[in-house]
């Protein structure tokens, strides 16, 4: 048995199946990749190994003692401490031990009996060898590989932003050291060094992990085995994402020819039921012929998922500057975040913001369309100009509202059936348009999210990292719309392959704040 295996298990929301009378195991050692489009239930699946949701069939069984450690963004922690206190939690276990150990010093006046003696060298011998004594330089190089050092180690939770307090709790779960690391889209707010490092931390970790990730890139450095979940199954491959795609390829040629060679069959027997089930000396036949049709297991017919199309109204507006900033300082509370900054921005031109999490670029966003007020300076948009924003966190003012009653309530004008086909264009499946969008998977939310924005007229577009949760098909789609976007685009992004081509101006905020 393996340290985790799923048997026969099935989930679905109402109408949606997610996957059925799916089997699969995670051994020693093992690390797994899952991946899937959008909505096909990967984080459902990391929720059932975590124990968080029950499979509506089947069960998961884990092996005795195996310690898991999920990173479970909606969890509640204290945010009144610092992030080293935060960190340090990760051991408390380890100083419980410390605890009965200096204790036992304490009474070593009156109990120095041999067993006593003993006890207190067990668990001296745990602190050395589990590095109690290393614990404050082994946090440090874990927030310094994630890009938490930058952000202050005796930074309040509480006045982070919901990326970097990610990044806090991701640290946190990486210095426990679980048999089994369960992680949902861990490179969301990680920029391209640190994303590196979590690369090197990973191949070289000692134990089982399953990960889901859009990072395909990412995937193919760490993994040993993926995990497939489509057409409402879950299948397992062995070896990396590169070899997983290729393996893929085969079975897909291969169910195909093995689908046509039974619709030929099945065809061949219709024809022959069809012809001799009224005559008397050909009906004994042809009833056999209807049995083994009846008994007969029908493949489902190869499906192929089809690409998004996400195509933004543009307000034509003429030559000249969009967007002047001058002497702009961010931040929060009074703390600026950057250093001061001016700017033009001319009609058409895209701008792509770059730099590490935590480092401000949000803030700047939020800044340049109104929602937190500059420290010092203004920006001001040349008349004309029309804002189209995508901001990263998936909030909803109401979140048990479905895909199709959202379109409805911001564009009253159009029709249930154009609504329908315009959440349908941008990936979003029928049978998920009258779900709750909070229910949805981030990859769906993010999809209803440009679904809006794509209905509202603008000629500038200030996106905040847009294809965090979007699984390839619809990142390929949005890369394409923006590359031919006739407007202006300001962009942050730690995704270069996703902006290159744009001919785009490039602006480094760690250079920025170095000059």
């Amino acid at each position: 048995m393996g340290l985790i295996e799923a048997i026969n298990i099935s989930h679905s929301f109402g109408d949606k199946i997610l996957y059925k009378n799916a089997s699969f195991e995670l051994f020693k050692g093992e690390h797994m990749g899952i991946v899937g489009h959008n909505g096909t239930g990967k984080t459902t699946l990391l929720n059932s190994i975590a124990g968080e949701i029950i499979p509506d069939k089947g069960e998961v069984r884990i092996q005795k003692g195996i310690k898991i450690g999920y990173l479970d963004q909606h969890v509640k922690i204290d945010k009144d401490i610092t992030i080293f206190e935060y960190l340090k939690t990760a051991f408390n276990d380890l100083y419980e031990i410390e605890n009965k150990l200096n204790k036992i010093y304490e009474n070593m006046v009156e109990d120095s009996s041999e067993e006593t003696m003993n006890k207190a060298s067990d668990y001296q011998s745990v602190l050395v060898n589990r590095g109690f004594y290393e614990i404050e330089s082994t946090v440090l190089k874990v927030s310094d590989g994630l890009g938490i050092t930058a952000l202050g180690m005796d930074s309040k939770l509480k006045n982070l932003s919901g990326g970097q307090r990610a990044k806090v709790m991701l640290a946190k779960l990486l210095l426990e050291n679980p048999d089994v690391l369960l992680l949902d889209e861990p490179t969301n707010f990680l920029d391209k060094s640190h994303i590196e490092w979590l690369t090197d931390y990973l191949k070289n970790f000692k134990n089982a992990f399953m990960v889901i990730s859009h990072d395909y890139k990412f995937l193919d450095k760490i993994t040993t085995c993926i995990c497939n979940i489509e057409f409402e199954n879950i299948k397992k491959y062995t070896g990396n994402f590169s070899k997983f795609l290729s393996s893929k390829k085969l079975n897909q040629i291969s169910y195909e020819r093995e689908y046509k060679a039974q619709q030929e069959k099945i065809n061949k027997l219709e024809t022959y039921i069809a012809k001799n089930k009224v005559r008397a000396s050909t009906a004994k036949q042809a009833k056999s012929r209807q049995k083994q049709l009846d008994k007969m297991e029908k493949l489902a017919p190869p499906k192929n998922e089809v690409k998004p199309k996400f195509n933004f109204s543009y307000c034509p507006i003429g030559s000249g500057k969009a967007l002047t900033i001058k002497n702009l300082e961010v931040g929060y509370n009074g703390k600026k975040l950057l250093p001061r900054l001016s700017y033009e921005i001319l009609t058409g031109q895209k701008i792509v913001v770059i730099g590490f999490n935590g480092i401000g670029k949000s803030t700047l966003l939020k800044t340049l369309v109104g929602e937190i007020p500059p420290i010092n300076g203004y920006s001001w948009f040349f008349e004309d100009i029309k804002i189209g924003y995508f901001e990263q966190d998936l909030n909803w003012e109401y979140g048990e509202d479905t895909p199709l009653q959202i379109i409805m309530e911001a564009y009253p004008k159009l029709s249930v059936k154009e609504a329908r086909m315009h959440l349908a264009q941008c990936g979003i499946k029928a049978k998920d348009i009258s779900q709750p969008v909070n229910s949805l998977s981030g990859g769906e939310q993010a999809k209803v999210k440009l679904c809006l924005l794509t209905l509202k007229p603008c000629n500038f577009l200030i996106l905040d990292e847009p294809t965090n949760h979007l699984d390839v098909l619809a990142k390929e789609a949005l890369k394409e719309a923006l590359k031919k976007w006739e407007g202006n685009i300001i962009l942050v992004s730690h995704d270069p392959d996703f902006y290159k081509g744009w001919n785009a101006k490039i602006i480094d905020i760690e250079k920025l704040k170095s000059t």
